[in-house]
């Protein structure tokens, strides 16, 4: 290990301050704690002979784990000029949040479009000099970087692309290969662009250290014939090596796997993948237990030996659309199965974008706006850097605890517990595993070591016995559903900035400990009582009482940050804002609880829920607020008799009262409140039927589509003048592509509906049948019901549609012991289809939560209509 106390001067030479004598002892103290096996810093990487990446000179494997971040380019750049942050800002914050999450590698697809002209000439512009800073930027906090050179993508997404000067812009990605004028730019850019000189760092794109290796381009689009790629390849490789570039070279593998041969025999040094394991822009939040998704990652090349003797990365994953902080560390511990020495999600919110998460729609991941999912990406990190390559595990759910780690899908927790470091992305009641060798907690909710209310990130780091550093973000609270539609004018997180009570019970620190403030403008000193201390979001310096905490300032260093560094967004503008999502049934004569989100309230406001049956008696009931963002109050039995109950929610503030849904002036008790908003819920007696899926109401809910280009799907209306989901089967293509399966399901529906199960669980063991009104036309194939549960486990059953809209009754006993379809289909395709998780030998309907309905690819027909499935409804009677 190299001298610490150089080591961290050539990482913070950029902020560092002098220290006194004492501060000097301190730090040599307590930084021995904060040792991690990070990238060596300098250090090229090299092949070895059994295709390993490794680092020159200490010879262990690389194993770097991170994400894709754009702000030098495209929207991400429009959108912070757009709102008055400037990029150099937006990215010395981001960076910073990125080394406090633990981030060791970073990846791009650079924008070349806006970088180049149309002869391949590298530009010096604004945008390859904050991509200079950016680099620079990640330098100094010790993360290593992967680029990709060309990205041939326009640069407006999802705007319209703006001027754009390079060669992709009149080359696209199905023409740049055996383009001729294409293919001399692409050599001319990549030459130069590797000769590149950064402004900030003095040196060459292709001999900085940290930029370990190079993918050619992004995402290629080839087809047949093979030889015109290889040509290719062979080209962009011998145009980089002219520069005298020695270090790796990678190329896409898995995005045109009809022309693999030509990429598996082309003179690169390895190969990258990507993984979308649940599609992207479903347009919605999907629900339910997508583990199986992601619990392996297997690789149809991994017994070629021009595959297995060369190194692999993921350049691009996520769960898309996914908002569990429960994915990353099993797709994690997927990657390492597979052999993977590098991943880097896609991709990571900007801070000054992510309260509207407009750059990517279908992804959002930021330490501020979505802290537990930030949180379980620093888990997955570990799982990364700890998980030996090539290391192999039982299935899921069988083995989702291990080597320290848990990820428990009913608890939406990811979990961390080492005798050094303790990290949860949820409410734990894990005790941790060496509560006095602890060194590192961070966590959202609360467990035995932190008692907490927000709902904003918190991080512990030991300085010494009995002090430490200890760092709180602002609440984020969830306002709209950030996968639909989206605008900069439009908020999907709210940020609080809310003092609250918070309660340590850390070894050595005792119920009494002081507290001091170290971020910039916070003069926070105080004491706790009884281990409690109510603070606001900002970096304290907490230790026991008579610990002298003097030689700790905010300059001073630990490891590749600073003890008062702190970003957060500033609390969010705007008036109150109330969230209630009201169950579509509620049981006849039982109380109902009512929970609500409420955002931008004050402690001191009064929050009131009205509930009204329809036409009868109206209660006006006083909230109880749990914490500053909810609310929650008791609907009494007697005012739910079976018919509709109305609600809305008030919030009074001095003699101000706004009610909701709607964020109306003045109460719904009033005899002049015009909105005709409110929340409205069925009251039904017992033995009422159960809607699974309803097409005329749930198409914002359910996922719907083709499998892996077999299908589609669309709504259509029957001769009732009810609304119908239809499936429909596409045309057999003339030249199947790769990995097509044509056992395989056509199209598919999969509908969430445990929220509405739950809310009728005291009659669960009353249903006895599943009841599909549907049809079937054009010679369709068979039609399948799946039934999971939460735990994974599958019932499935066959069902009979004829032609003529009918109600099909299926008892729940058909439903036997079966394997799901992973749905929505992943990418890449060749990824698995199916999945099976061991369950009771009848099906739990108590614990099931998601219905599939399958079409089977149809059999040859004379008819020359597309075979179909319309559904109108499912339920449970």
């Amino acid at each position: 290990m190299p001298d610490l106390i150089s080591l961290v001067a050539r990482r913070c030479r950029w902020f560092w301050m002098p220290l006194s004598l004492s501060g000097l002892l301190a730090l040599l103290t307590f930084l021995p704690a904060f040792a991690q096996k990070n990238p060596p810093k300098p250090a090229n990487v090299y092949v070895d002979a059994a295709g390993v990446l490794r680092w020159q000179g200490s010879k262990e494997e690389v194993a770097l784990f991170g994400v894709n971040y754009t702000t030098p380019f495209a929207h991400s750049y429009r959108a912070h000029r757009r709102l008055g942050v400037s990029p150099e800002q937006g990215i010395d914050q981001d960076v910073y949040h990125l080394s406090r999450l633990g981030i060791t590698a970073f990846r791009v697809h650079v924008w070349d479009v806006e970088i180049s002209d149309t002869l391949g000439n590298v530009l010096a512009n604004e945008h390859l000099r904050l991509l200079d800073y950016l680099l620079q930027r990640l330098k100094q906090r010790g993360i290593k970087t992967v680029l990709t050179p060309i990205a041939y993508w326009g640069n407006g997404y999802p705007e319209p692309d703006t001027a754009q000067t390079g060669f992709s812009a009149i080359y696209p990605k199905a023409r740049a290969y055996n383009h001729p004028r294409a293919i001399r730019a692409q050599e001319n850019y990549l030459r130069q662009f590797l000769n590149h000189r950064n402004q900030y760092t003095g040196l060459l794109n292709r001999e900085d250290p940290d930029i370990i290796a190079f993918e050619v381009c992004n995402e290629p689009h080839y087809r047949q014939p093979e030889a015109e790629v290889s040509e290719f390849v062979q080209r962009m490789v011998a145009a980089m090596r002219s520069t005298g570039y020695r270090k790796p070279i990678f190329y896409n593998l898995a995005e045109s796997p009809a022309v693999a041969n030509a990429i598996l025999g082309s003179p690169v040094q390895g190969f990258t993948f990507q993984w979308y394991p649940s599609a992207l822009v479903n347009g919605h939040t999907l629900r339910g237990n997508l583990l199986p998704l992601v619990q392996q990652y297997p690789i149809p090349y991994a017994r070629d030996p021009r595959f297995a003797g060369k190194p692999r990365l993921v350049y691009e994953f996520e769960s898309a659309d996914i908002l569990q902080p429960v994915m990353y560390p099993l797709m994690a511990r997927s990657f390492r199965s597979a052999g993977f020495q590098w991943a880097t999600q896609f991709a990571y919110d900007p801070l000054a974008l992510a309260h509207a998460n407009t750059e990517y729609q279908t992804h959002y991941l930021n330490l501020a706006y979505t802290p537990a999912k930030a949180i379980s990406l620093l888990i997955a990190g570990r799982v990364f850097r700890q998980v030996k390559r090539n290391q192999q595990f039982a299935t899921y759910p069988q083995d989702s605890t291990f080597d320290g780690f848990r990820v428990s899908y009913r608890n939406s927790l990811s979990e961390l517990n080492t005798p050094a470091e303790f990290y949860y992305t949820s409410t734990t009641t894990t005790a941790p595993r060496q509560p006095t060798a602890l060194r590192r907690v961070a966590g959202t909710g609360s467990s035995p070591v932190v008692q907490y209310q927000g709902t904003g990130a918190y991080f512990l780091d030991r300085l010494v016995p009995g002090v430490w550093r200890l760092e709180v973000m602002p609440d984020a609270i969830q306002v709209r559903d950030p996968f639909a539609k989206t605008s900069l004018r439009q908020p999907v997180t709210r940020i609080a900035w809310n003092t609250q009570p918070l309660r340590l019970a850390l070894p050595g620190v005792g119920a009494d400990f002081t507290v001091r403030g170290l971020n910039e403008g916070n003069t926070f000193q105080g004491q706790a009582n009884d281990g409690t201390v109510a603070l606001q979001p900002g970096v304290y310096v907490v230790a026991a009482r008579g610990k002298s905490t003097a030689a700790y300032s905010a300059q001073t260093p630990l490891g590749a940050i600073r003890l008062g560094e702190f970003v957060a967004p500033a609390p969010t503008p705007g008036p109150v804002q109330v969230l209630h999502e009201a169950p579509a049934q509620l049981p006849a004569g039982q109380p109902a609880l009512v929970r609500a989100t409420v955002a931008g309230a004050e402690p001191t406001d009064s929050v009131l829920l009205i509930a009204q049956h329809f036409y009868g008696p109206t209660r006006t009931i006083l909230m109880r607020r749990p914490t500053l963002t909810t609310a929650e109050a008791t609907v009494p039995a007697e005012l739910l008799y079976p018919g509709q109950l109305r609600c809305w929610v008030v919030v009074k503030r001095n003699r101000q009262t706004t009610t909701f849904p709607g964020g109306f002036a003045g109460s719904p008790l009033s005899w002049d409140y015009a909105p005709q908003d409110h929340w409205e819920s069925s009251i039904v007696p017992t033995g009422a039927s159960l809607p699974l899926f309803r097409a005329a109401q749930d198409q914002n809910r359910v996922e719907t589509g083709g499998v892996n280009g077999g299908g589609w799907a669309d709504y259509i209306t029957t001769g009732s003048g009810q609304l119908a989901l239809r499936l429909l089967q596409a045309p057999t293509p003339a030249s199947p592509p790769a990995f097509f399966d044509p056992q395989a399901p056509v199209a598919f529906l999969r509908a969430y509906f445990s929220d509405r199960l739950t809310a009728r669980a005291a009659e669960t063991g009353t249903f006895r049948e599943l009841v599909l009104r549907a049809r079937c036309g054009g010679g369709a194939g068979p039609v399948r019901l799946v039934l999971t549960t939460r735990d994974a486990a599958a019932y499935a059953t066959e069902v009979a549609v004829g032609p003529e809209l009918q109600e099909i009754r299926v008892p729940l006993t058909a439903f036997q012991p079966a394997q799901q379809v992973l749905l929505p289909r992943p990418y890449p395709s060749f990824l698995p289809m199916t999945f099976r998780a061991d369950g009771p030998a009848a099906l739990p309907l108590a614990q099931a939560e998601v219905l599939q309905i399958l079409l089977a690819p149809a059999a040859a027909s004379a008819t020359s209509e597309r075979p179909y499935l319309d559904i109108e409804s499912v339920e449970l009677r």
